[in-house]
C-alpha cells in the first residue's frame, strides 16, 4: 500500500541515514534487484556501487525513494510495491501497513546495509513486490502528484480512458495509488469510471485543488489510509455525505469505491 504519503515518510526516516559510511551489505535476494539500463543488477555491482560510501541526500519522486551516494554518480532508487516498508536502526516510520502481514518476520527482510556506526537500513516486503535500483530512470515517471500543477494534470489527462486509470499511471502523474484516487475522486464528486477527456474547465479546477488538499491533508493525518472515504471502503459501505450506497467496481484494474449520487 505505500503510496507518495508513505513514501515520503519513508524518505524523512532515511535522513537518519545520511552521511554515515556503508560497510556491508547483504542483497542475497536476487530476484529484488531490477535491472538497470541494459545491465542486470546482482549483490557484486551494489557492493561496488555501495561499500565505502555515504549517503549524501534523499529525494522522492511518486512512490520512488532515490538516496544520492557520496564520491560518486550513482543513486540507489528504491520501490515499495505493495508492503515494503523502510526501517532504520530498527525503527520504521510506518509500524504497520494495510492489506500486509501484521507482524515483522526476518525473512521479509529483502535487502538490507550496515554502517560503521553498528546501525543498519533495510527493507521489509513480505509480499516482495518492491526492489532496489541503481540508477533508475526516473524520466519514465509524471509530475509528483503533491506539487503537480493545473496545466500538468490537464496533461496527464489528455486522452480517452477511465479517469482513475489515468491517476493511477505513473508514467502521467506519479505517487497516486488506489486509495488517494478513491479519496480525492470523492471529495472532487467524480466519478472513477468518467473519461478522462471529457472534464470539463471547472472539473479540472476541482479535480488539481482536491488532489493538492487531499495530499496534503492525508500528510497530516499520517498516512493514504486515513481519508474520510476510508471508512465506508466496505462491501456496504455508504457515502459519509449522502448515505448513498457506494459502487464497488474495478476501474483500473483497481477495486474502486464511489457515490453514484454524488460522483457524476
Amino acid at each position: 500500500m505505500p503510496e507518495l504519503i508513505e513514501v515520503e515518510l519513508y524518505r524523512q526516516t532515511a535522513e537518519s541515514a545520511l552521511g554515515r559510511k556503508i560497510v556491508a551489505i547483504d542483497a542475497s535476494d536476487g530476484w529484488y534487484l531490477k535491472q538497470t539500463d541494459s545491465a542486470l543488477l546482482n549483490e557484486a555491482l551494489l557492493n561496488e556501487a555501495l561499500v565505502g560510501r555515504r549517503f549524501e541526500s534523499t529525494h522522492r519522486i511518486g512512490k520512488l525513494l532515490l538516496l544520492g551516494l557520496s564520491n560518486s554518480d550513482d543513486v540507489l532508487g528504491l520501490r515499495f510495491g505493495m508492503t515494503g516498508r523502510l526501517v532504520v536502526d530498527g525503527s520504521a516510520a510506518i509500524d504497520e501497513l494495510l492489506y500486509s502481514a501484521h507482524r515483522d518476520e526476518p525473512a521479509y527482510v529483502r535487502f538490507s546495509l550496515t554502517f560503521d556506526d553498528g546501525g543498519s537500513l533495510h527493507m521489509s516486503d513480505p509480499r516482495r513486490l518492491g526492489g532496489v535500483q541503481l540508477n533508475p530512470d526516473v524520466t519514465s515517471l509524471g509530475p509528483d502528484a503533491a506539487s503537480i500543477s493545473r496545466e500538468d494534470l490537464a496533461v496527464a489527462l489528455t486522452g480517452s480512458g477511465a479517469l482513475k486509470a489515468a491517476l493511477l499511471n505513473q508514467a502521467r502523474i506519479a505517487g497516486v495509488g488506489n486509495l488517494i484516487a478513491d479519496e480525492v475522486l470523492w471529495q472532487a464528486n467524480l466519478s472513477p469510471q468518467r473519461t478522462a477527456s471529457s472534464l470539463k474547465a471547472a472539473d479540472l479546477d476541482g479535480l488539481h485543488r482536491a488532489l493538492l488538499q487531499g495530499i496534503a491533508e492525508l500528510t497530516r493525518r499520517g498516512g493514504s489510509h486515513l481519508g474520510d472515504l476510508m471508512p465506508a471502503r466496505v462491501r456496504g459501505g455508504t457515502c459519509p455525505r449522502c448515505g448513498t450506497v457506494l459502487l464497488r467496481e474495478t476501474v483500473g484494474g483497481r477495486t474502486s469505491y464511489w457515490c453514484p449520487k454524488e460522483q457524476l
